[in-house]
């Protein structure tokens, strides 16, 4: 019981930074006396540390509870279609360190190069901070299960060891990047506080995730939220996953290039980018297609899972930006007749293009809680 509290202590401290005392112990569901006890043990073991509170009015002065300044940290590393990057994350969520790359050159279908370069990095990184970093998360763009890449269709990676980042990790979360950035919009971002909560992120594929009181539901073994996969789209382009008619195949970059008869992109997520920004009109009408396509996708999905709101990310927000109009009135007319008085809101993402990494650091806060010593 006591090894429960002391996690429910801990994680209400990471998702409410600067809490106080007595707000944590209500929170947590325990008296004041006990909360007192559960503090000293946390501060003893350099996982928490207080400070007084600023001016409260009347009554006994409190304190607010924070990381310690030589506490646990994690490792969040998030890998895209030509970057990665990676952030050293202390409790509450703050971002202590980073580094990365904006090009991964060669990246594509030299996965095991450019892991062995990534893996330098962050043994630097991890040494910077003598031990005190407990485990990491990594986000890939791709299928992920039990742990293990499948397969990044858009790298060119298939069947990698992503350990090989830090061999004898004590715990290590890895995840589909619109999984991860779906956990934390609901932890950090627009979805906060949602019971049940859509993310939809749009890149060089897409995906998302279902999220019920902040927990990512990713099925039985970690492939749920490949939305971008389902059949929603009316031709019959062959995506790069094997099928016809994928959803995402009719969103992406190539897509666009597609509509405008323009050659294949080298790189699909900023060419989309930049036909978005285009003031021409052909170039608009295919952006708003495109957001139409995203629009009455979104209103399937809403039919199917009944989320009390959406969170677009990627380049939906581009497309939410600049073809609301466009984007609304698909959604609007592929909702069940009983849904359109008061939709679920359809609503851009707040961590934006950090929301892989952000969610890597929560999805490996949420496995080390259990594990830390007190």
């Amino acid at each position: 019981m006591i090894g429960t509290r002391v996690s429910e202590l801990l994680r209400v401290v990471h998702e409410n930074p600067d809490i106080t005392r007595a707000d944590a112990a209500r929170t947590v569901g325990i008296g004041t006396g006990a909360a007192t006890e559960l503090v000293a043990r946390l501060t003893a073991a350099e996982l928490i540390s207080e400070r007084p509170a600023g001016p409260a009015g009347r009554g006994r002065p409190t304190t607010v509870l924070q990381p310690h300044p030589r506490g646990p940290l994690v490792l969040a590393v998030a890998f895209a279609h030509e970057t990665w990057r990676a952030e050293v994350v202390q409790l509450g969520g703050q971002v202590v360190a980073c580094d990365g790359d904006e090009q991964m050159a060669g990246a594509y279908g030299d996965g095991e190069r450019i892991l062995h370069e990534v893996q330098g990095r962050l043994t630097k990184l991890r040494r910077r901070f003598r031990g005190r970093i407990r485990g990491m998360g990594v986000s890939v763009p791709g299928l992920v299960a039990m742990d293990r890449l499948i397969e990044a269709s858009t790298l060119g990676w298939s069947g990698l060891d992503l350990s090989v980042l830090w061999p004898k990790a004590p715990v290590m979360a890895v995840g589909n990047d619109a999984t991860f950035a779906a956990s934390a919009e609901s932890r950090r971002g627009a979805a906060v506080g949602a019971a049940m909560a859509l993310h939809i992120r749009v890149d060089a594929g897409l995906g998302g995730a279902l999220v019920e009181s902040g927990r990512v539901l990713t099925g039985a073994v970690g492939l749920g939220g490949e939305f971008g996969h389902v059949p929603f789209a009316g031709d019959d382009v062959e995506c790069p996953c094997g099928a016809r008619g994928c959803w995402g195949a009719s969103l992406d970059g190539f897509a666009l290039a597609r509509l405008l008869g323009q050659p294949v992109p080298a790189d699909p997520v900023a060419y989309a980018r930049r036909v978005v920004a285009s003031e021409g009109g052909t170039e608009r009408q295919a952006v708003e297609l495109v957001a139409s396509r995203l629009g009455r996708g979104i209103a399937g999905l809403v039919n199917a899972v009944d989320p009390e709101l959406v969170t677009v990310g990627g380049l939906g927000v581009d497309y939410l930006n600049a073809a609301s109009r466009a984007l609304d009135d698909a959604y609007l007319a592929g909702l069940m007749a009983f849904r359109r008085a008061d939709p679920p809101p359809v609503l851009a993402a707040q961590l934006l293009e950090g929301g892989p990494v952000a969610g890597a650091a929560e999805e490996a806060w949420t496995r080390l809680w259990p594990l830390l010593p007190t």
